[in-house]
């Protein structure tokens, strides 16, 4: 008897029952069974995903397997689109920051920040956002970097049979998501960072609240490193496993944690800095290791790097209290003066005071900047930041309009993907799970 599949349009066969009989069908698998028949081989193909719990979301990974060895990997992606850069052809500038956040859900800073800088640099404004914005600008992607670590440590424990690793990690990432609900009022997809500056200042106890967060996500990293790299099992599975060279990561465009791994120590933030990063104090660790257990040990130390550039932060917001967070240009500054009211975040009493009861123009202003939105000059720019996973790009292309004409993302998932033919071809079937955790790829922004 066939194998039951959808139904065509087709009348189909029917079987000793009466029933109608399908054949199952699909572009991979044909393909996949014309080339055994072909060589008149023997081989098992299986799928990993897109419903695996190992595969960081819906990544279909395609295994062919001899025994236990995998002899080809191949990826299947597309399973989380969501159009977000079409999408962001049909919204306002300051709209498209609400879609760019969505895309790697677990470091929404860092595409709001890029888009942002991009849009800035296409209205030739960079220079005139406030120094303070800029500093919670990297306050806000510091902490972040290390909430996405935390996520891509605890899960990859996880995978391996180690919950406590999960545990420990998704305890440490709470204390970050407060501060990030204190400031934002949300803990994921934020759309704060907008063209120009931020959204609103920072509250006040944000320096004694950190200072607490500090310390607490310290202790929290110390127990990881305890837990992970002294554990004997854990080592003998990582060390060795998923194995990249430098030459095989430049050749893929693989970047960030995966490429200093192997020795490279290519940053954004020292290459090419922005929003300021090469007045800050840090370093960028690296290792000739190239393999899983070194991009581990690679990853809990950019953490402590990441609270070393969040703690000047709250040093520099300390000397700035009362500075503006947003430009001075009212024609791109918007939303307006924002308040934390009885009914929660919205516009300040005193603004609609004004546009309401006192200024005819403030509110066909205030109208016209909220929907139709500041036009921007025709050009277009690419904006690179250090992402958690490697070199995050925004291609932006205006035409002059109040729209972008193109919104593009360079994201580090997708590009780091690649390698995962490279790594897992020869190895074993389990070693493919710590292979692509060491990755760390985040589907959302490898779709998009």
């Amino acid at each position: 008897m066939q194998a039951q599949g959808r139904p065509h349009a087709t009348k189909a066969p029917l079987d000793d029952s009466g029933l109608p009989t399908f054949e199952a069908s699909g572009g991979d698998w044909d393909q996949i069974a014309a080339e055994i028949a072909e060589l008149g081989e023997e081989r098992i193909v299986v799928n990993m995903g897109p419903q695996h719990p190992s595969t960081h979301g819906v990544l279909r990974l395609m295994l062919e397997i001899d025994g236990e060895t995998v002899t080809e990997a191949r990826c299947g992606i597309g399973y989380l689109h969501t159009g977000i850069e079409k999408n962001m052809e049909f919204r306002t500038w300051t709209q498209g920051v609400t879609f760019c956040t969505r895309m790697d859900y677990l470091a929404p800073f860092f595409q709001e920040t890029a888009y942002c800088l991009a849009v800035e640099r296409l209205l030739g404004v960079a220079d005139d956002v406030p120094e303070r914005a800029q500093v919670i600008r990297v306050f806000l992607m510091e902490l972040n970097r290390v909430a996405s670590h935390l996520v891509c440590l605890g899960t990859g424990g996880n995978e391996m049979g180690a919950t406590t690793v999960m545990t420990i990690s998704f305890t440490a990432r709470e204390e970050i998501l407060r501060i990030f609900e204190m400031i934002t009022g949300l803990r994921m997809n934020h759309a704060f960072v907008r063209p120009g500056g931020v959204a609103q200042d920072v509250p006040a106890g944000l320096s004694q609240e950190f200072a607490r967060v500090e310390v607490e996500v310290r202790k929290y990293l110390k127990q990881l490193s305890d837990l992970m790299l002294a554990n004997p099992i854990f080592t003998s599975r990582l060390k060795g496993t998923g194995h990249l060279s430098l030459a095989g990561a430049m050749a893929l465009g693989v970047t960030g944690p995966v490429l200093r791994s192997a020795g490279l120590p290519y940053d954004v933030r020292k290459a090419n800095p922005y929003c300021g990063y090469e007045t800050y104090d840090f370093d960028v660790p690296t290792s000739t290791d190239a393999d899983a257990y070194a991009r581990v040990v690679l990853r809990l130390e950019e953490c402590y790097q990441s609270l070393k550039i969040a703690a000047q932060c709250i040093e520099r917001l300390e000397k700035s209290t009362g500075d503006p967070v947003m430009i001075a240009d009212k024609k791109i500054a918007w939303p307006a003066q924002l308040a934390i009211g009885t009914d929660g975040m919205g516009n300040s009493l005193d603004h609609i005071k004004e546009i309401m009861g006192e200024s005819m123009e403030a509110l066909i202003h205030h109208f016209k900047l909220v929907t139709e939105g500041f036009r921007v000059p025709t050009g277009q720019v690419f904006q690179t930041v250090e992402h958690p996973r490697g070199e995050l790009g925004a291609h932006i292309v205006s035409d002059g309009g109040t729209r972008p004409y193109r919104a593009h993302f360079r994201d580090p998932s997708f590009n780091n993907l690649q390698a995962v033919a490279l790594m897992c071809e020869g190895g074993q079937v389990a070693d493919v799970v710590v292979a692509v955790a060491s990755l760390d790829p985040v589907l959302g922004g490898v779709d998009r």
